[in-house]
């Protein structure tokens, strides 16, 4: 799992420096997964990935943060390694 402190997702800071970006584009979301833009295109393409939607006049992609640590949480419990739970060397015959 990639490790993101608060400090990874802040924006633009306000005078405490503690703002919060509730949302990513796509280049950020990107970086924030450690995966290429192109990928979370062909996801978005394929209806696979984080959820995502169009913002704006010029109807910009974007990902919820939130949205995006639920669906990082949701492939953790999908996946033996993480789940003891679907660990097949766990099952009882």
């Amino acid at each position: 799992m990639l490790a993101h402190t608060s400090s990874d997702r802040s924006g633009p800071s306000d005078s405490g420096g503690t703002a919060r970006r509730a949302f990513l584009n796509v280049s950020d979301a990107a970086e924030y997964l450690g995966l290429s833009p192109h990928t979370l295109y062909v996801w978005r393409h394929r209806r696979q990935g984080p959820p995502s939607f169009r913002m704006g006049r010029r109807g910009r992609v974007m990902y919820r943060v939130e949205a995006v640590d639920a669906w990082v949480r949701e492939q953790e419990q999908a996946d033996s390694r993480s789940n003891p739970a679907l660990d097949p060397l766990r099952a009882v015959p």
